[in-house]
């Protein structure tokens, strides 16, 4: 779902203005999660961090690295670094514990990242990369806090994420996008198809499982099958929007989801090791 939802924000951004695409989103999802939207809520200072951070923060700079990303690729592969953002975040916030395997993937991962920029095609996409580094890890930090409050209902923190982002980011597409409403106007089917996919599959179901995995696994067991995120964009990138991929980026990339692996495999077995049974 996050896979297909990466091509589809791209097609989106190509159109519609960044902004514009990422309140319509929550638009649509709120309109499917309204019903979750329902007392009692949650304290405020628990809330306040889940919302803004997997919310207007982290979409913003996701749909605004969309629409300056020349290149599909090299942006996609560094939305995975959320995934070692993760894993910083329950060391530092949760306790939990960072394996010297998993520091080591860490430094792997950003000098993936580093060698991919410095390609000449792709080092025009430094400004959207250092966007995608932002925005991975301000939902690593609302992951981890997702796993702090385990009492949270996902499609209920989707909703009240929802009421949030939409107008924020629609009010700001009002004052720094003129064109929105005479560009969706020109949208075709495709564009619009693209934007139902994030608002309904992409937050109801890939966000919302997330948020019920971890609520109810350590982030170390979760994340290794987004693994499989990049693969999926960068192969309908490549398929259906003209992707060119050379080889320093792939070779970048490579490192960057090499990294990515050793992080959360990792993370994985020191889960693993903490709840294995005493011999006999």
């Amino acid at each position: 779902m996050w896979g297909i939802n990466n091509v589809a924000a791209k097609v989106a951004t190509e159109v519609l203005p960044p902004l514009f695409v990422g309140g319509v989103r929550f638009v649509l999802a709120f309109a499917f999660l309204a019903f979750f939207l329902r007392p009692p809520f949650p304290p405020w200072r628990t809330m306040l961090p889940i919302v803004l951070f997997s919310g207007p923060l982290h979409f913003s700079l996701v749909y605004l690295g969309f629409s300056m990303a020349k290149s599909f690729s090299p942006f996609v592969i560094s939305l995975q670094l959320w995934i070692p953002f993760t894993a910083l975040f329950a060391w530092r916030i949760l306790g939990e514990t960072m394996r010297p395997a998993a520091i080591a993937g860490l430094a792997v991962a950003f000098a993936g990242v580093a060698a991919m920029s410095l390609d000449p095609k792709a080092f025009l996409d430094v400004p959207a990369i250092l966007l995608g580094l932002a925005a991975s890890a301000m939902w690593g930090f609302a992951t981890v806090m997702m796993r702090r409050t385990p009492s949270l209902k996902p499609l209920k923190t989707q909703a009240m994420t929802a009421i949030v982002t939409a107008p924020t980011l629609l009010g700001a597409s009002f004052l720094f996008e003129p064109h929105a409403i005479t560009a969706a106007q020109h949208a075709g089917p495709i564009v619009w198809g693209a934007a139902v996919w994030a608002g309904c599959v992409s937050t109801l179901g890939a966000t919302g499982l997330l948020f019920w995995l971890v609520q109810r696994r350590e982030p170390g067991r979760v994340t290794p099958f987004f693994l499989l995120t990049p693969l999926v964009s960068c192969s309908l990138g490549v398929a259906f929007l003209g992707d060119r991929i050379s080889p320093q980026v792939a070779a970048g990339g490579a490192l960057t989801m090499a990294g990515v692996a050793l992080v959360a495999l990792a993370e994985r077995r020191e889960t693993a090791a903490t709840v294995a049974p005493e011999p006999g």
